[in-house]
């Protein structure tokens, strides 16, 4: 039978490695095609060459003499290929009768190879597997793997040794990746300091992120590389400057300053980051699962897998702590189609005030599942925690109207909490602020003391003090505000977040499984 390496999972899983040979077969593929190419056509059109190579070196073994057939005669002094061998090639020096009357009249033929001799059965009547192949070169091809069907079937460890050699191999100089497509770092158009330093003078003075058209329009680049490559030339060098961020992706690509950034966009604030914490889901009451879906919150494990579609006009949310306190809003099942999507980098949209029709630029932090840029708006309406906002579309693409529903100014009481340093406790008592919209009741909270508030949170975190800590610190405090003692799962829940950025699921379980206190019904819980 023909040896194909390429037709098993051994030679892709273990012994498959980039050779300078290969790389130049990509060097060469991509001068050829003048345009970028993802890692994966590239590693198809590998896979195809070592299909094409393999072809080509058995025809070229096979051209060396007679295929040897146990069902064929051969004469003295012929060359015989033997493809089961590694193509070995031998000369016939010895032919004899051979005995054994299972199968009948046979010959005997003596092989003298390079480095020893060895006796095959010839002229043998007999069925034989090796007989099937009628020495073709394309024998039994209907049932080799196409070359997409290896390249699906052995993707990760082809795609990884590419990926390797590319970027770390010994001609790694030579290719450059540009927005997941690769190409010769020769197709660049030359970008000097000077383009870039026009570039940011560019972006600062619009103060808003500019597409790339919008640069190239101001930097004239080498007019002999073409204009797709020109836009190519100019994000890879935007994007290994350290002054630059990408915000968008693909078509929607604009380029924008670090510099001029929001604190929350270039890296999330510790109070909106989740740290995924185990729990035994199976123990929350139906009752306490229908309170995580109202909350819908974004690290929530019922949030996003019910995601509002796009067509929908209006959508509303409640405002927690966390993003209370960094002017931001969640990307949850009900808001994330109402923005620019994406699994990670930034985008920005226009949130435009419901009220007083003020714009404001909007930064989506994809990773982080927040839209950045509210604190000013929040601050000017005095928006509180627990405050219920909704946001509409707008006839224009990535732009968004924000609000909140309305109501008569009122004083309300609410929970207000008082870091204790010295006990690294979080007090609270209640109090009257100042509302004008709709809340609800049983997450609003405030605090007395920012920054008292953000130096018991890193107190407790040097601690190492978890969620189940602090629901056990929390609800006795909570249940004393009630004269019923009895608190409601939200409020835990909000409290928990003004110290620890948490979804509901780990906040429930820590209080149901909590033997300090018990479920009285309607999601209120009382110490034991």
């Amino acid at each position: 039978m023909l040896q194909r390496p390429t037709q098993t999972a051994a030679f892709w899983r273990d012994q498959f490695e980039i050779t300078s040979d290969d790389l130049e077969f990509l060097y060469n593929l991509l001068l050829d095609a003048q345009t970028p190419k993802k890692l994966s056509a590239l590693a198809l059109a590998l896979v195809q060459e070592y299909i094409r190579r393999e072809n080509a070196k058995i025809a070229s073994e096979l051209s060396k003499g007679t295929v040897y057939l146990p069902k064929e005669r051969y004469q003295l002094g012929q060359q015989v290929v033997f493809p089961a061998l590694e193509f070995a090639v031998g000369e016939v020096i010895d032919i004899r009768s051979g005995q054994n009357p299972e199968y009948g009249q046979f010959d005997v033929i003596k092989i003298k190879f390079e480095d020893r001799q060895r006796e095959f059965a010839a002229n043998l009547q007999q069925p034989h597997r090796l007989n099937q192949s009628n020495g073709s070169n394309n024998a039994n091809e209907e049932v080799l793997l196409s070359a997409s069907e290896i390249y699906s079937l052995y993707r990760l460890e082809i795609e990884e040794s590419l990926l390797y050699a590319l970027e770390e191999g010994e001609r790694s100089k030579d290719f450059v990746e540009v927005d997941g497509y690769w190409l010769l770092s020769d197709m660049l158009a030359q970008i000097h300091v000077g383009f870039l330093n026009i570039a940011e003078a560019l972006i600062e003075m619009q103060t808003k992120a500019l597409k790339t058209e919008q640069l190239l329009a101001e930097i004239e680049l080498d007019e002999n590389v073409s204009a797709p490559m020109r836009i190519i030339s100019l994000n890879h060098a935007l994007g290994k400057d350290p002054r630059f961020d990408r915000i968008g992706s693909g078509a929607d690509t604009s380029w924008f300053l670090k510099r001029l950034e929001p604190a929350e966009v270039i890296s999330t604030p510790p109070l909106l980051r989740y740290t995924p914490i185990a729990y035994n889901r199976a123990l929350l009451s139906v009752e306490l699962l229908q309170i995580e879906w109202e909350l819908d919150d974004e690290w929530g494990e019922s949030g996003l897998s019910s995601e509002i579609p796009r067509v929908v006009p209006t959508t509303s949310l409640i405002l927690i702590y966390p993003h209370r306190r960094h002017g931001t809003l969640p990307l949850n099942g009900r808001t994330i189609n109402f923005f620019p999507t994406g699994q990670k980098g930034k985008s920005t949209v226009t949130l435009i005030d419901g009220r007083w029709g003020t714009h404001y630029t909007g930064w989506v932090v994809h990773e982080g599942r927040y839209v950045s840029g509210l604190s000013k708006w929040m601050e000017d309406h005095a928006v509180p925690v627990g405050a219920q906002i909704t946001l509409e579309r707008t006839p224009k693409p990535n732009e968004v109207i924000m609000d909140y529903r309305t109501r008569r100014p009122k004083r309300e009481w609410a929970r207000i909490a008082t870091p204790d340093l010295p006990t690294k406790q979080l007090r609270f008592e209640m109090n009257k602020i100042q509302v004008a919209c709709e809340y609800d009741e049983y997450l609003i909270v405030a605090e007395s003391d920012t920054a008292a508030l953000d130096e018991l949170r890193d107190q407790l975190i040097r601690d190492g003090v978890n969620i189940f800590q602090l629901v056990e610190q929390v609800v006795p405090e909570l249940t004393k505000l009630n004269p019923n003692g009895t608190v409601h799962a939200k409020s835990v829940y909000s409290a928990v977040n003004m110290l620890r950025r948490c979804p509901p699921g780990p906040v429930f379980y820590a209080l149901i499984s909590n033997r300090k206190f018990r479920d009285v019904g309607g999601g209120f819980f009382a110490l034991s």
